[in-house]
């Protein structure tokens, strides 16, 4: 015990100090990242296509290389996947990371150098663990065993020497075994593709286990967590796990689940810290107790540009660089990686929080939103309306989905929101006008549109029965952490399939 305490803690010191050199010296960490990328690609086919050995500043390089989407580099990758390398990374490129796509419903698959791999997803990984011990230095954290809720994808071929699957699942394939003995379940359950098989097996395989920290997308977490309680006939996880501490969540919003996990694991001895980690890199990580925002990773193999949300659509986007971003107002994400993916359009968007250091909070996504009547309303304003209007209301939230609801005369419309709730307010009109008038707080062109009922007319709100989204999703063959509910577009396709149900 002494022994690990002592390890543990001149790693966590090392490592902090490190993370406190790029907090104060940001730009200068950016800029040296930046020029190491473009030397280390510079003999890569890529790197020979736009000449980076001749580029000696950020204007050259946006000047010389267009903004990339996955469509863009989809021929680069195939090649890739079929075996070739030194296209647009030097090293050796065997993984890939398979994403649903949530915008289009097609998988795509994410190059992962080994340096990415390492670099910047273990070392997400071990900064969550260093920030934590930091945070709270009494922690019996590494003496209990860690719950990862992953992906739902077993490691698959593209041939003999490329092989993909789910983010998650790389990352426990490639585990250091110090790390794979603290891991529950075992690998072959962890990465099993039937998701109602695989739940009831994590579940069996980690109730007599000392679990003191949970990995996870918290509506998947829960899901498990539900189940294992199901199974022990217990009242709250402290029962079955009377040492966890810690819960890590990352993907969506954790605001609309909090309430449901501080009932499971009531008390104050449970810590929930957020992660930014994609199949494209781990960008962001939750650095304070208790304070939902996330420090920026700077030193990750990841240069950063950012364009201003209404820039997006413009045919050629500006693009400025942390020297230049701005408080509250919010921004595309463009990275350029250890793995190959160069001026990226990730499709995320991210409000600055702070800018001394530099910490972020996600808004939405580029795609991912509602603007059917100028009304621009993105993630971030539905899920802090809606924790509101179940705040006032007592009402808990298992999932929702919203579209817009043209009339057919054409001169007004409405949202429509589906609703699945744990525990349904009284009065749905009432929740349904606190949902309304905290949205239009929370947004000017939202609030613009509804005046009079001229443009938008009040929310319509549709209580769907318990399991409905998780029956939708098995329907669409979408079970898994990797795999989220839709919740805001701008076509009704998600809620005509919804409804069609009912």
């Amino acid at each position: 015990m002494e022994l690990i305490n002592s390890v543990f803690s001149w790693i966590i010191k090392k490592r902090i100090h490190q993370m406190e050199l790029f907090m104060k010296y940001p730009i200068d960490v950016q800029q040296e990242l930046f020029n190491n990328l473009l030397i280390t690609a510079k003999n890569t086919e890529w790197g020979k296509k736009y000449d980076y050995q001749s580029i000696k500043s950020y204007d050259e390089f946006i000047n010389r290389v267009p903004l990339q989407s996955y469509e863009s580099l989809q021929n680069q990758i195939l090649r890739i996947k079929q075996g070739e390398q030194n296209i647009l990374w030097p090293s050796d490129i065997k993984w890939f990371a398979k994403s649903s796509g949530t915008t289009t419903g097609k998988s795509k698959f994410i190059p992962v150098s080994k340096e990415s791999l390492v670099d910047c997803h273990y070392k997400g990984g071990k900064d969550l663990l260093a920030i934590y011990h930091n945070n709270h230095p009494e922690t019996k954290l590494i003496l209990g065993k860690v719950l990862v809720v992953g992906g739902s994808s077993e490691i698959n071929s593209f041939s003999n020497n490329s092989y993909y699957g789910d983010l998650s699942a790389i990352i426990m394939k490639n585990f250091p075994m110090w790390v794979e003995q603290r891991r529950v379940p075992e690998l072959a359950i962890a990465i099993m593709n039937n998701w109602e098989e695989k739940i009831e097996k994590m579940a069996q395989a980690t109730i007599h286990e000392d679990v003191s920290n949970i990995s996870g997308v918290p509506s998947w977490t829960l899901f498990l967590l539900n189940r294992i309680l199901e199974i022990n006939g217990k009242s709250n996880l402290l029962e079955v796990w009377p040492n966890l501490e810690l819960y890590l969540h990352g993907g969506v919003n954790f605001s609309p689940y909090k309430e449901q996990f501080k009932k499971i694991i009531p008390g104050k001895q449970m810590n929930y810290y957020e992660n930014y980690n994609a199949s494209e890199g781990f960008f962001g990580l939750q650095d304070q107790s208790r304070v939902e925002e996330m420090l920026l990773m700077l030193d990750y193999g990841i240069f950063y540009e950012f364009i201003e949300k209404n820039e997006i659509d413009q045919p050629s986007p500006k693009t400025i660089t942390l020297a230049d971003v701005q408080l509250k107002k919010n921004y595309a994400i463009v990275i350029s990686t250890n793995a190959g993916l160069w001026r990226y359009v990730i499709g995320d968007t991210i409000e600055f929080t702070s800018l001394s250091p530099f910490r972020i909070k996600v808004t939405g996504r580029i795609k991912h939103y509602i603007n059917a009547f100028g009304e621009e309303l993105i993630i971030e304003n539905a899920e802090n309306a809606l924790s509101k209007a179940c705040m006032v209301t007592d009402a808990v939230v298992e999932e929702f989905t919203v579209a817009p609801q043209f009339f057919i005369d054409k001169s007004t419309g409405k949202h429509q929101w589906l609703i699945e709730f744990k525990k349904s307010p009284q009065n749905i009109d009432y929740f349904s006008t606190l949902l309304d008038n905290e949205l239009k707080q929370l947004n000017s062109d939202y609030e613009a549109k509804r005046f009079n009922n001229m443009i938008l007319s009040k929310p319509e709100i549709t209580q769907l029965t318990s399991g409905t989204f998780y029956k939708w999703m098995k329907n669409k063959n979408q079970l898994g952490g990797q795999h989220k509910i839709p919740r805001l577009s701008n076509d009704t396709i998600y809620v005509d399939e919804l409804m069609q149900m009912v």
